[in-house]
């Protein structure tokens, strides 16, 4: 088996696993809301997010800039994670980022049709966790949201949480 095989491999399995995790959560809460369902798989995704990044970031890497650590995420961590680099990475230069996923793997298998765009957030909710645990990892405090607008395209909306020096 080849580099590229193996990869494939990992990354079909890992679709099948959070495919299954998602279905988990979603039938052991017959009669619980929604949102607590979202709350555990972020949650999840958050705690991945924190273990990924202490192996990425080499020797505590430390960044001067939040542009800086936004930029490792979209590059070195995405690639980790997803096996690509993020499409587009904005910023309003006040601590909103939006880190763009034109072909998100975890929504490619999935139909492009409208009626699957309301159960997309179950499936990103990980996602978001993951995120915003890597980031806690690097000492961010942030809020991570997910956007769908067309399938299979994801806009990630990072908020930095500045801490109170008052």
């Amino acid at each position: 088996m080849t580099a590229t095989t193996n990869e494939d491999a990992v990354g079909c399995l890992f679709e099948f696993l959070h495919s299954e995790i998602v279905r988990y959560v979603y039938s052991a809460a017959d009669d619980v809301a929604n949102d607590k369902c979202i709350s555990h798989l972020e949650a999840m995704g958050c705690r991945v997010g924190q273990s990924l990044v202490e192996h990425l970031a080499k020797d505590g890497q430390r960044f001067k800039e939040d542009l800086d650590v936004m930029k490792f995420i979209c590059r070195d961590f995405w690639t980790a994670f997803y096996k690509k680099q993020v499409n587009n990475l904005r910023t309003n230069h006040q601590g909103v980022f939006v880190l763009q996923d034109n072909k998100f793997k975890l929504l490619t298998k999935m139909s492009t049709g409208k009626q699957f765009i309301e159960h997309a957030p179950r499936y990103l909710a990980f996602s978001c966790g993951l995120v915003r645990g890597a980031l806690d990892g690097l000492g961010v405090n942030s809020i991570v949201t997910a956007e769908v607008v067309n399938m299979p395209a994801v806009k990630f909306q990072i908020m930095i949480q500045k801490p109170n020096t008052s």
